[in-house]
């Protein structure tokens, strides 16, 4: 074991750097993008493994930094706690935990966006061509482009049915922004760790690097998960970009959080977590 890094805390690092610099180096930055992150699954390039995979890409050198950053430091201390079975199974299941959030608030968003277009009757065929449409610029979805592949879809399709105004565009749009979103990162499993280490060591005091204030884990980490919780469904980003996967944060969380209550419940004695 390296020295102040636990095993399997190491290895994860590997990974991951692995899968980053494969990211930045093969296929234009696009082949590994396109094979193991995360796409919704009504996207063409949805794939099975990406419901693993994508827990070991990241979207940037900045995004990559602070995730193993943060696994470094809180990694450690649970999985010497834990040891490294729990904590390799905790570390997977708030991914896991963290992807279903997620892709549950696209599907929320998706359908709810769907109401718009119920008197329009496209195809299947037809819709699906008309949400997975390339309206992605640099790492942004751009209105500008999906109105330009949705018009060259319309007339490629003979397209005869009623006309689609603002609010019919609004809604397919919506659905598509749904559908081009992906995700990346270990985020949410982070964050199923770092509710791990609150619960054994509540009194411990953590500090935001913008606020030098030493709050209590205890205090510290459920006001994390509030923020997310507000960031997601207000657009307001307290801590990174708008396009962060907020409610992943909050799935990986409640994951972690309910794993060790389970263990606390059923295996914890006096003097140590069971391994």
């Amino acid at each position: 074991m390296i020295r102040g890094i636990t095993d399997t805390v190491k290895h994860l690092l590997i990974i991951n750097v692995i899968m980053f610099i494969g990211t930045i180096t093969l296929g234009n930055g696009e082949l590994f993008s396109h094979w193991f992150s995360l796409y919704f699954p009504e996207n063409d390039l949805f794939k099975p493994w990406q419901i693993f995979t994508h827990m070991f890409m990241h979207g940037g050198g900045a995004h990559l930094l602070f995730n193993m950053f943060a696994l470094w430091m809180f990694g450690t201390a649970v999985e010497t706690q834990l040891g490294s079975k729990k904590f390799l199974f905790l570390y997977i299941s708030a991914g896991l935990g963290a992807m279903l959030f997620q892709l549950g608030y696209y599907y929320f968003q998706y359908y709810s966006a769907s109401q718009g277009i119920t008197g329009f009757n496209f195809s299947p065929e037809l819709l699906h061509e008309i949400i997975n449409v390339n309206s992605i610029e640099g790492d942004y979805i751009k209105p500008g482009l999906f109105h330009s592949g949705l018009s060259d879809i319309l007339v490629e399709n003979n397209y005869s049915g009623p006309q689609i105004g603002s609010d019919a565009f609004s809604s397919l749009y919506e659905m598509n922004k749904v559908t081009m979103a992906r995700m990346v990162g270990a985020s949410g499993c982070i964050m199923g760790v770092l509710a791990a280490f609150g619960m054994m060591n509540p009194e411990a005091k953590l500090m935001l690097i913008f606020l030098p204030v030493p709050i209590k884990a205890k205090y510290f980490i459920p006001g994390i998960i509030i923020l997310d919780i507000i960031s997601a469904f207000s657009g307001q980003s307290f801590f990174s970009n708008s396009n962060t996967a907020y409610m992943a944060h909050v799935g990986g969380a409640f994951t972690g959080f309910i794993i060790m209550w389970y263990w606390k419940k059923t295996q914890f004695n006096k003097n140590r977590w069971d391994r």
